[in-house]
């Protein structure tokens, strides 16, 4: 089993080669750099779920392997506040394609308002606590958690997430 990452990013491929071992404890993985097609700072769950497709089926034909794998956080307002969360999508040679999300975190305030005037949350977040490129590190997640959960954990349960198509493929026939 060859799996292709749409990312080069080390969180989201360790999330996924964490994930991937519980599943086919032999498999290789393949990370590639690729667009998603969408805004740097998606800004709700349809945003980073069509971003998340676009890397999982780009990161299948740039590296031919069987599965192509996308992630991508976001963050969207609600009536309780600016909630911070990720999507992984899932896509194999046929197009079969699989959805996984997982944690919402609530933000504070004055990074959401950052967001809210065109910032991406990286560079708020690095701002925020005196540090560069928290994303690639422990996260947003990380940070608030104060690493209790790690950017690379919380994307690791919605790579299973996504997965579960091709984990029980008769379930959803």
């Amino acid at each position: 089993m060859k799996i292709g990452v749409g990312s080069k990013n080390p969180i989201k491929v360790a999330a996924v080669e964490n994930a991937i071992k519980m599943i086919w404890h032999d498999a290789t993985i393949v990370a590639v750099d690729v667009d998603s097609g969408i805004s740097n700072q998606p800004m709700s769950n349809e945003e980073a779920i069509e971003g998340a497709i676009n890397r999982a089926k780009l990161s299948l034909q740039q590296t031919n392997t069987d599965i192509g794998i996308g992630l991508e956080g976001c963050v969207h307002d609600t009536k309780y506040g600016m909630i911070v969360s990720g999507w992984v999508a899932a896509v194999d040679k046929n197009g079969k394609i699989g959805i996984g999300g997982g944690g919402g975190l609530l933000l504070p305030e004055k990074i959401a308002s950052e967001l809210r005037n065109g910032n991406e949350l990286g560079p708020v977040m690095d701002k925020f606590i005196g540090s560069h490129n928290t994303k690639q590190k422990q996260g947003t997640v990380g940070i608030l958690t104060n690493n209790l959960v790690s950017r690379s954990k919380s994307f690791e349960k919605s790579v299973i997430y996504a997965l579960a198509k091709f984990i029980n493929p008769e379930y959803y026939e």
